[in-house]
């Protein structure tokens, strides 16, 4: 998406606001605070699910900003950069009460090549964990990957069931004799985000609880995904795994997951392929980590990969004493 020479933003901290900037190339971004300050027939910039603020002229173009599906190698909540946003006139992909800018049927053949990179290289959301693991010896192994409670995500995107601990007790009772296996959400692994309600109570219904395990691992060897709106779902779809949604992620409702909950605004069926070229080529925007200029989803996919080859094992002792700062400094519930 091409920005205007000048826009404005709300709702950014300073951190994303220095991203921002980098986003937005020869663009120049003003932070407001005050619809006063926005001049009519402009252009406002909110992150995520920030309400505009009151009094807005009614003919600012308003476009919403969030993580893009490939975003870095290390948590968001450890202020790793990223590599790429989505830009979005129209809603955002998890507020699944309206429509986004998220789904053109384009460019098959490409995002048929870019998936299959994708999967092959392991590469997921944030592409971290590094413990091995081994399926369990049982016929059907679910996967169930927490959320942070406190995501718009959940307030948007789940009219039902909000916490951990109640996808995973309806998961179990739908699925009594499957081996069920725990991911919390690496942001509460790593104790930057608060766990979620009674989430402790997992181990009691589910068969084991995995942390330092990277999602591409999990996702290569277990049989179904059972999410609430977790990315987890999507990753799992471009490995071919069966994906039950709880709640109504961005990619359910187009025939391509079993879903709990209704969606009769998306009549569409999607391949996954087309599902592919909507949410990783024609809807985010990369910005290289070595150049800062735009790059294509491929070249972004090249940037990862070099950065998890030179990353390679993380200092122990200094991820703990980054984590402990952040934990005073910008970690929230």
């Amino acid at each position: 998406m091409t920005l205007p020479a000048r826009v404005f933003a709300c709702g950014f901290s300073l951190n994303k606001l220095r991203l921002l900037r980098r986003f937005a190339g020869d663009s120049t971004v003003h932070s407001v605070r005050s619809a006063g300050r926005i001049p009519s027939g402009s252009t406002l910039l909110l992150w995520g699910s920030t309400p505009p603020p009151p009094g807005l002229a009614a003919d600012v173009a308003l476009i919403r900003v969030e993580d893009g599906f490939l975003r870095s190698v290390g948590l968001g909540a450890e202020l790793a950069r990223p590599l790429s946003w989505v830009l979005d006139r129209t809603g955002m992909y998890y507020d699944a009460t309206r429509p986004s800018d998220l789904f053109t049927p384009q460019l098959l053949a490409r995002a048929a090549a870019l998936r299959k990179r994708i999967v092959a290289s392991g590469i997921t959301k944030y592409s971290v964990g590094e413990r091995a693991w081994r399926r369990p010896g049982r016929a059907r192994v679910i996967l169930v990957p927490g959320q942070v409670e406190s995501d718009a995500s959940l307030r948007l995107g789940a009219p039902t069931l909000r916490t951990n601990l109640a996808l995973v007790r309806a998961v179990r009772e739908a699925n009594p004799d499957a081996c069920l296996v725990y991911k919390p959400h690496p942001d509460v692994a790593a104790g930057l985000r608060a766990r979620g309600k009674d989430e402790q109570q997992v181990r009691g219904w589910c068969d084991e609880v995995v942390t330092d395990v990277a999602m591409g691992t999990l996702l290569e060897q277990v049989d179904e995904v059972h999410v609430l709106t977790s990315l987890a779902g999507f990753e799992a779809l471009l490995r071919g795994r069966l994906v039950a949604c709880y709640g109504l992620p961005f990619y359910a409702g187009w025939g391509l997951t079993q879903d709990v909950e209704p969606l009769p605004r998306r009549r569409r069926r999607l391949s996954v392929n087309e599902l592919v070229a909507g949410t990783l080529i024609a809807y985010p925007t990369y910005v290289s980590r070595r150049t800062g200029r735009y790059i294509s989803p491929e070249q972004a996919l090249d940037e990862l990969l070099a950065w998890r080859e030179a990353a390679g094992q993380p200092n122990r002792a200094w991820q703990q004493l980054r984590r402990a700062v952040l934990r005073l400094t910008v970690a929230r519930p």
